[in-house]
């Protein structure tokens, strides 16, 4: 190897590092964001939404929240095309900026006492503007890492931005939980409610200029100085056949299949573990950060493996052993609830489960669609996938559980789509792992 050709090396790997950094941080602001809204969803009933049912207070915040789950898939559509046409940065840097604002609006809003039903009305408009930003960043991000990483060692080079997820709710749950302890309840209702949300401005300039270094990815230019660009993608994607099923198989298989297993691995055993296994909130709270904290090292090492074996191999492996034992895992923990070595290794036990899913999706995300008309192609379906199957699933589950009188019953919805969609894509998933970007 040559002089020059090492020095080419070190400096290709010290801009993907740089660009990395970028997309992870912007990225992780944008799920800080998102989720931080959805921890304070218990205060802002009373704040916005006052009513002499807590309860009515309580799912009027919730559905605010859902709002913004809700119209993830609009700004997707809006934003994936704009980044076929215009380019990649230009949106990632409308998407950021939109975020934020929203998020740092919200943390100056009046509450219902100061100004009536101004309160809420504001509130939800931000939460369409989070929820819009989402569905361009949330997508349109992995494909920009993905045309930035190269050819080879795609899977583990775009594997930590898989980590966004449980890093902002590890930052968002841990900075409450700290507010929480620090100021009385009347304090925290006051005002510390706010202070997650005007840290947001700092992340937001500190996310924003390191955004503002980054430059387009090579495949976008090098499609812009051809004729073969796409002047109106989404609809291009959805006449297609080939890409509709592509689109499909996202929606199904990967994305949704790691929406189901995010919610039963990092939500709901939460829920399950202080419900029905009666555990001490402070244990149960600790056990999620453990098993958070080993989902990171462990989706790194999905995206590494998937680069070794193949994406499909690691994707449906995890997709099989999530509709295999996720039954059998709830089972478990509620009929040993006294033994916490036992719970944190089935909770860890998940979480590689879920590794397996999410470690290859940023590749795959853009290696199963043609470049003029990747980035409307990718996320569409994924926002779809995680805005409307994965938002919907904790209210599908509780209602299930409701209906047979049990804490585990409502597990079945996810354990047969998990298995419907480890089928799908056993027989129609193709081997992405040697695809050239550029085409």
């Amino acid at each position: 190897m040559t002089a020059t050709h090492v020095s080419e090396t070190q400096a290709s790997s010290h801009s993907y590092r740089k660009v990395a950094v970028a997309a992870c941080f912007g990225t992780f602001l944008e799920w800080y964001d998102f989720l931080t809204f959805a921890t304070l969803a218990v205060v802002f009933g009373p704040l916005f939404f006052p009513s002499s049912d807590p309860s009515t207070a309580l799912l009027a915040s919730l559905a605010t929240f859902g709002v913004g789950m809700v119209v993830r898939p609009i700004g997707a559509a809006i934003f994936g095309s704009i980044g076929d046409r215009i380019g990649r940065r230009p949106v990632f840097m409308i998407t950021i900026a939109l975020m934020g604002f929203a998020t740092v609006c919200v943390g100056f809003l009046p509450t219902y006492a100061q100004v009536g039903i101004w309160a809420p009305i504001l509130l939800v408009s931000l939460r369409l503007l989070q929820g819009l930003s989402a569905g361009g960043e949330i997508g349109g991000s992995a494909v920009y890492l993905t045309e930035h990483a190269g050819e080879s060692n795609r899977g583990f080079k775009t594997s930590f931005l898989q980590l966004m997820g449980p890093l902002g709710i590890l930052v968002s749950t841990l900075q409450i939980a700290v507010l929480q302890s620090y100021l009385s309840p009347e304090e925290f209702l006051s005002w510390g409610w706010r202070v997650p949300f005007w840290i947001s401005l700092i992340l937001l300039v500190i996310a924003f200029k390191a955004r503002m270094a980054l430059e387009e990815t090579p495949v976008y230019l090098q499609l812009s100085k051809s004729a073969t660009q796409s002047k109106h993608p989404l609809r291009d994607n959805l006449k297609d056949p080939e890409t509709r099923k592509r689109m499909f198989l996202l929606f199904f298989c990967i994305s949704a299949g790691g929406a189901v297993m995010f919610f039963c691995v990092q939500v709901y055993t939460s829920i399950f573990l202080k419900t029905s296994v009666k555990l001490a909130p402070q244990l149960v709270d600790q056990l999620s950060v453990y098993a958070t904290v080993a989902l990171l090292p462990l989706t790194i090492f999905a995206g590494w493996l998937s680069d070794k074996i193949g994406r499909k191999p690691v994707v449906v492996s995890g997709l099989i052993l999530g509709a295999t034992l996720i039954l059998p895992a709830f089972h478990f923990l509620q009929s040993n609830g006294e033994s916490t070595l036992l719970i944190a290794l089935v909770l860890i036990g998940l979480s590689a489960i879920l590794a397996l899913v999410v470690g290859p999706q940023t590749a795959l995300l853009a290696e199963l669609f043609p470049a003029k008309t990747r980035n409307s192609a990718a996320t569409l379906p994924h926002n779809l996938a995680a805005g409307w199957i994965g938002g919907l699933l904790p209210l599908i589950v509780t209602w299930l559980n409701q209906q047979w009188a049990s804490t585990i019953a409502g597990l079945w919805y996810p354990t047969i789509f998990l298995a419907s969609g480890a089928v799908l894509a056993l027989l129609y998933l193709p081997e992405t792992k040697a695809v050239r970007l550029d085409r």
